[in-house]
């Protein structure tokens, strides 16, 4: 199977200025085809936009300073943006803005492994800080420069399957915000506490709003904003890691709910809280790792009430408030923690 290997790495000062062409460049290819597209009111195909940017060439000299394999991925990228958009599995594909995350990816031909360092075609070599090695020799490699202006390198390996015995036959899990997820082995995993940095960012952007928009005050205090932004990020993406790897390592049968997270996410008062949780990416992390660990994922239907059914007698008491967390079956008297019989009722 295909899985992404990520590194963070320091460039100097004049590849910074090389990789800031670099991603002005793929930009600039992506928003131009994206805007003749659009002009023309149907999306041309690859092969069309290619033939248009090698004349486009010609007349935007500065295109030739940077990897022309950049360039073609770069409409390789729109080309699946707009797959996506018309199997219905995203919306239409947008302009990229330069203060958001800047990204270009090179083929096998455009960069090689050097050492410890890794050379990128008209940038030169880097050094990446190898927090684990690389499984087998990388198909593509991906720049990275987030908006808190960190750098990474994020390559496509091949990974074998993993054949570890499975512990548990089953496993349910039920999501929510109090408990991230409430298992049916009786064990509860909370989400860490973003509150205080979330509380940190509202005074910046307090700050921020004062500012004289693009002085050296305001792109300092956004800048502060931005890193605290990827601190809530990498400390959510840890915790997801964690618990998917632990709960499809251990369990044969992972059983998850199919969430409605946007039709929630309307409701204004609990918006907020779920927006932080990652539960979607959580759903996509436990659909890789246990397709690595060779493990069965299944996806209970939206519309099946689990909290709405006892465990036991499978008796339906209706629709239950938020606040109520014990319920009383009226078939069999059972007493039930409102998550803990969802999570068994998702697997019974």
């Amino acid at each position: 199977m295909v899985a992404r290997y990520k590194y963070r790495f320091y460039p100097t000062d004049q590849q910074k200025n090389s990789l800031a062409k670099l991603f002005g460049c793929a930009r600039y290819v992506w928003n131009e085809a994206l805007a003749h597209c659009q002009a023309v009111g149907k999306y041309l195909g690859y092969n069309q936009l290619s033939s248009r940017l090698t004349k486009l060439k010609e007349s935007v000299q500065w295109l030739k300073e940077v990897s022309s394999v950049a360039l073609q991925q770069s409409l390789r990228h729109l080309e699946e943006a707009y797959q996506k958009f018309f199997n219905k599995e995203g919306g239409a594909p947008r302009y990229k803005k330069r203060k958001t995350n800047q990204s270009a990816t090179l083929m096998s031909n455009a960069f090689s492994l050097q050492g410890e360092g890794v050379y990128l075609a008209k940038i030169g070599v880097v050094k990446p800080i190898w927090s684990r090695p690389l499984p087998s020799k990388p198909s593509s490699v991906t720049v990275i420069k987030d908006s808190a202006e960190r750098y990474f390198l994020s390559f496509v390996v091949e990974v074998e399957l993993e054949n570890i015995e499975a512990k548990s036959p089953s496993i349910g899990v039920d999501l929510g915000i109090k408990t991230f997820a409430a298992c049916s082995d009786e064990t509860k995993y909370h989400s860490p506490d973003y509150a205080p940095l979330y509380d940190r960012i509202a005074q910046l952007q307090k700050q921020l709003a004062r500012r004289v928009k693009g002085s050296n005050r305001w792109e300092r205090t956004r800048l502060r904003i931005a890193k605290l932004h990827c601190r809530i990020d990498d400390m959510r993406t840890d915790f997801l890691h964690k618990l998917s790897t632990k709960l499809t390592s251990e369990n044969q049968v992972i059983c998850l709910e199919d969430l409605n997270v946007r039709g929630m996410m309307k409701n204004r008062k609990l918006s907020k809280a779920i927006s932080r949780q990652g539960w979607r990416r959580f759903r996509e992390l436990c659909k890789a790792k246990s397709e690595k660990f060779q493990r069965e994922l299944r996806i209970l239907d939206r519309w099946e009430a689990t909290s709405q059914h006892c465990s036991k007698c499978n008796w339906h008491w209706g629709k239950l408030d938020l606040s109520t967390r014990i319920v009383v079956c009226d078939g069999c008297g059972a007493v039930h923690c409102r998550d803990e019989n969802a999570y068994v009722y998702s697997i019974s």
